[in-house]
């Protein structure tokens, strides 16, 4: 399954800093609209990771392709970790994080906050804009038969009306 953790960056900062944690700045999770399990990817499954490029779009351009492959921790890895402090029961749904390749300049990034840092880093200042209303985001996977695994994240940026207005 394919997810986008969104954080909402002018809350999130300022929540952390007075100790609620993220609940403002953390809204809803986007999901794919198909599951699979590990045994349906085949030989794209290996070493616990799904060894397949990601492929982001941002407003209808190239963002990156990362591959699943170079994933810091396998999903046994992260399931044992995640084990240790709480009880795991069928149908715990896991995300691994945000992946990225040694070779980030070929395949770009899955995370705006990471390509922001990366041109900080690089060039002095971050010149990616973080998103705005209207902005849209596209990710997919496709096996090794070239259809699409998990079908497509595709979503745009909307304001929500203030609870004042609804």
């Amino acid at each position: 399954m394919l997810l986008n953790d969104v954080s909402l960056r002018a809350h999130l900062f300022k929540e952390i800093s007075i100790g609620f944690g993220p609940l403002r700045a953390k809204p809803s999770t986007v999901f794919a609209p198909v599951a699979i399990t590990p045994d349906e990817l085949g030989d794209a499954w290996r070493d616990g990771r799904v060894q397949l490029p990601l492929r982001v779009e941002l407003n209808g351009e190239r963002f990156g392709e990362p591959h699943g492959g170079e994933m810091d921790f396998s999903f046994p890895e992260l399931v044992m970790h995640l084990a240790r402090t709480r009880r795991l029961r069928a149908g715990t749904v896991l995300g691994s994080g945000t992946f990225s390749n040694r070779d980030y300049r070929r395949t770009g990034s899955a995370c705006l906050a990471e390509r922001r840092a990366i041109e900080k880093l690089e060039q002095g200042e971050s010149r990616t804009p973080f998103l705005s209303f209207g902005d849209r985001l596209r990710f997919e996977m496709f096996g090794l038969d070239g259809q699409s695994l998990f079908g497509a994240i595709d979503h745009q940026f909307v304001a929500a009306p203030l609870p004042s207005e609804v």
